[in-house]
């Protein structure tokens, strides 16, 4: 059975949000909320839920999908409203931060028996919490890789691009002496990317103790904060990476003027779109790692806000949305990859037997199936711990004012965990 888009009452949630209480129709259908889906996924949700309709008729689903810059601000607003979604589309960081004030429910009762061997031990690790339990259903996911302008390295002379932090340094000065260019961007704009967060995993800086005070103040964290305060004030990182979040990486790679986009193999289809003659010069390598060679997985989950008067439906929505089937189907339409074990080697079955008859799908072939093996050596390097997002903002600020020639690096190092732990301190005495 295909629903119609008039059915499924894809738009805006302004309107929801703007009225008073929970409409009657809100009783009679299970409310699921997706992050920027819509519309290049219309048709998949038609078909999906047309047949969980068929399944399940007295749990009618109404979806909604969000412009991803809005799902905090909007999700927050209708929980102090009372017209929380059933299931919601969420990244772990915010999950973690919902939960950690109670909004969310602890789905380890509801879970049917051996769930967790359905999916990707890391991407199931990462939806639970110490403190509130299973907060969520991992769904989708991405490895981040190096794509890697080929021209800029040939005229830098580098053979290879970096594959550990330590060589970034050397790697990032060829490059702008040689060519003009950059070598990488990270942002360290708070409220962007938790790429920053990952790197100082990856380098073995432990961010938080046990009692969730601030244990980066240590000898990795001061080298990490000098790490990326020495490259700025180097002029080895563009300027904008105060100012302007990972998009601005994208358009500096398409444009010509970075060496090296850390980012997913999905964005290598808008990279021949928008940039052709960048795309032909781009290969694949594998992802920055520190020495234990972890990579970082970016995850998508599905939790239910514990408003939700229907729980076990919207939890059964969630797993029937993350079953093996329709993970394949999905990460097959977006190029990205899924959480349940049975997709990802069926997808990566595929992708290994595809035999693509164009240069511009043998490179997206070449790049999901490096994301689907670098997978093997990855997990969320940034869990999903309470106040995560606060302790981003933190250190973001701070590194920019040591990279800004504000503060001294140690001294902003010691100031951001200072911050934290009044923080930590009122939160969890």
């Amino acid at each position: 059975m295909r629903l119609s888009r008039r059915q499924l009452l894809i738009g805006s949630i302004a309107a929801g949000l703007a009225s008073c209480g929970r409409p009657q129709s809100r009783a009679r259908s299970l409310e699921l909320w997706t992050l920027q889906l819509a519309p290049k996924f219309n048709d998949y949700f038609a078909d999906v839920l047309g047949d969980w309709r068929q399944r399940h008729p007295a749990a009618v689903v109404r979806w909604i999908d969000l412009p991803w810059g809005s799902v905090e601000r909007k999700l927050l607003a209708a929980v102090y409203a009372r017209t929380a979604p059933d299931l919601v589309n969420l990244n772990p960081p915010f999950a973690a931060n919902l939960a950690s004030k109670g909004g969310l429910m602890d789905l380890t009762p509801l879970l049917p028996p051996r769930a967790v061997n359905r999916y990707i031990p890391p991407a199931w690790e990462a939806c639970w919490d110490a403190d509130a339990g299973q907060i969520a259903i991992p769904w989708y996911l991405t490895v981040r890789l190096s794509l890697v302008n080929r021209r800029l390295m040939d005229r830098a002379g580098i053979d290879q691009p970096p594959t550990r932090w330590e060589q970034v340094p050397d790697f990032a000065r060829q490059i702008r002496e040689r060519t003009g260019r950059y070598g990488l961007f990270i942002t360290t704009v708070p409220d962007d990317s938790a790429e920053l967060l990952e790197s100082f995993v990856q380098m073995g800086v432990t961010l938080l103790d046990g009692k969730h005070r601030a244990a980066f103040d240590s000898q990795a964290g001061r080298e990490a904060f000098r790490f990326w305060t020495n490259l700025y004030r180097e002029g080895l990182l563009p300027r904008e990476v105060v100012s302007q979040g990972q998009r601005r990486a994208i358009e500096l790679f398409q444009s010509g003027d970075l060496a090296m986009a850390a980012t997913g193999a999905e964005f290598l289809r808008s990279i021949q779109v928008n940039a052709p003659g960048i795309a032909a010069a781009t290969e694949p390598h594998p992802p920055l790692v520190g020495p234990d060679g972890t990579a970082n997985v970016a995850l998508m989950t599905l939790a239910v806000p514990k408003q939700s008067v229907r729980a076990q439906e919207a939890l059964d929505l969630a797993l029937f949305l993350t079953d093996a089937a329709n993970q394949t189907r999905f990460a097959q339409q977006a190029r990205v990859l899924p959480s349940s074990l049975e997709s990802l080697a069926v997808v990566r079955s595929s992708l290994e037997q595809e035999q693509p008859t164009t240069e511009q799908g043998h490179q997206i072939r070449q790049a999901r199936l490096l994301s689907a093996q670098t997978l093997e050596q990855a997990r969320v390097l940034v869990p999903a711990l309470p106040g995560i997002k606060r302790l981003q903002n933190i250190v973001c600020t701070y590194l920019q004012r040591a990279m800004l020639r504000q503060l001294d690096s140690d001294t902003a190092l010691g100031e951001a965990a200072d911050e934290w732990n009044r923080y930590s301190r009122a939160r969890w005495p």
